[in-house]
């Protein structure tokens, strides 16, 4: 996918974006080029498919936020709104970078054990003059604090994943996740005693009509869990 078709599909999509916008999102590409070159933060077979693989993917979140929760989009598209956001596990910044280009009312912590991935998202928020952006070298486990939501790219398991995340979504969270997820949904809610009606999923290939997004989904689990994986 080339930057203008990727502009076209986010334009029709999410009402058109700004001047600043455009010209963020069209330096992802050198950037994350030159740094893949030294460090490797997306498979070197992939990185020509950054806008398609995974800036679209990473706002697969915002896609669904705006067809489901309209009043939370509208709302984050204003810069005073300060929503808090995780992105655990972000790697070189997928999906925090392109949900907060997008987003600019979100606040967003990049939240990552390696540091190196850490070191590219920090430097590719700074070039492109993200000033809703904060990165951490740590363990989602070990941050305090609380968030209004929590978003994520398929970094485990969605049993692994969920308990770092206790007591840190005031909200909700979005996880991006792909394959048949029916099992591992279904073993990880008798887990945790999950409702549910709190959890949602929306298959992404409703919306963009790619093989590569087939089987891949935005799953969003709803509400305030502070306490709902104490086993």
């Amino acid at each position: 996918m080339t930057f203008e078709e990727f502009i076209d599909v986010a334009g029709k999509t999410f009402g058109g974006l700004s001047g600043t916008q455009t010209n963020q999102f069209r330096q992802l590409e050198a950037l994350y080029t030159d740094w893949n070159s030294k460090i490797n933060v997306i498979s070197r077979k992939d990185i020509g498919e950054l806008y398609s693989h995974h800036v679209l993917h990473s706002l697969a979140i915002a896609a669904y936020m705006k067809l489901s929760m309209p009043d939370v989009f509208e709302a984050m598209k204003d810069p005073s709104c300060g929503t808090g956001i995780l992105d655990i596990g972000t790697g070189g910044g997928f999906p925090g970078i392109p949900l907060a280009i997008l987003l600019p009312g979100g606040r967003f912590t990049l939240c990552d054990s390696v540091g190196k991935k850490i070191k590219v998202a920090s430097a590719v928020a700074e070039s492109i003059g993200l000033q809703n952006v904060s990165t951490v070298n740590a363990r989602a486990e070990s941050l305090d604090g609380k968030y209004d939501y929590i978003v994520s790219r398929a970094v485990t398991s969605i049993e692994n994943f969920l308990p770092w995340t206790s007591g840190r979504a005031g909200k909700g969270i979005f996880y991006l996740k792909g394959g048949d997820i029916a099992d591992e949904l279904g073993t990880a809610m008798q887990r945790f005693r999950i409702k549910p009606g709190t959890v949602h999923t929306w298959k992404i290939d409703s919306w963009l009509h790619d093989s590569y997004f087939e089987g891949k989904v935005v799953i969003f689990f709803e509400g305030n869990f502070s306490g709902f994986l104490r086993k």
